[in-house]
């Protein structure tokens, strides 16, 4: 397979982490995105040719640019994007919302996806700017990859925020499809994955409705929690060789329309 170089965000833990180690394993190319630059150190001591990172946070306003310039300067194209970053909280039901605190999920989950993969111009009388990874992406008729989750279809008691914003997430996959018909976009939820978000869920959601809290602490210890590099090499390889069909959809990570995707 040609090499091929993918964006990969929240890249250094979790799904995000185990995508782009399938990605490495198989000989691609990564622009990694953390907040914390450790992990990605490592990966970039083991795999020098293959990797390029930036420390940011994406709800700064220029780190949606930032890293894909740096694919543009570190590897001269971008063939995948895979949207992994987000935040769980606030978990707290809607009554005692607080707005600025929906806002920050927001930025996170919604808008700095959204600033990542558009087109933007810097001022009235600039032209257009490609530092965004959608004009790069149509001459490579590349994918986009956004990790949504059950909560974006369904509602539990205290998740208003999260859940509201991954059905946004979604939602936006949708129009980049039929806007972009070069560019294959796809949203997929995980299912319960164990990770940190799962642990701050059995340690903030107190809020939750009982039952709901009960299930996700019960899988948690009866081990039925995914392993990150389950959903995460299904989303892998999804971002380098997603069918156009699948652009607009949003599945779970194990429907029998990805079945291939898991062998």
């Amino acid at each position: 397979m040609e090499s091929k170089v993918v964006i990969v965000t929240g890249a250094s833990r979790g799904i995000g982490l185990a995508i782009a180690q399938f990605l490495l394993a198989a000989s691609h190319k990564v622009v990694l995105v953390s907040r914390s630059a450790d992990r990605l150190q490592e990966l970039k001591d083991r795999f020098p040719s293959q990797v390029a990172y930036l420390a940011a946070d994406m709800t700064v306003a220029d780190a949606a640019w930032r890293a894909t310039e740096l694919a543009i300067l570190t590897f001269g194209r971008i063939d995948g994007v895979v949207v992994n970053h987000g935040v769980l909280s606030p978990i707290t039901r809607i009554e005692n919302a607080s707005i600025e605190e929906w806002k920050k999920l927001y930025d996170a989950n919604l808008f700095s996806a959204l600033a990542l993969v558009r087109s933007r111009k810097t001022c009235a009388d600039a032209p257009y700017q490609t530092k965004e990874a959608i004009p790069h992406l149509r001459a490579s008729k590349g994918r986009i990859i956004f990790v949504s989750s059950g909560a974006a279809t369904g509602a539990y008691t205290a998740w208003g925020a999260y859940g509201s914003s991954k059905a946004a997430l979604n939602s936006l996959a949708k129009h980049v499809a039929v806007e972009e018909p070069d560019i294959t976009a796809v949203a997929i939820s995980p299912g319960r994955v164990d990770t940190d978000m799962q642990k701050e869920l059995r340690e903030k959601g107190t809020e939750m409705a009982r039952k709901d809290y009960d299930t996700f602490k019960a899988d948690f210890e009866g081990g039925r929690l995914n392993k990150p590099e389950l959903p995460g090499a299904v989303i892998a390889k999804l971002s380098l060789d997603a069918e156009p069909e699948l652009s607009g959809k949003y599945l779970k990570w194990d429907a029998s329309d990805l079945a291939g995707y898991r062998q």
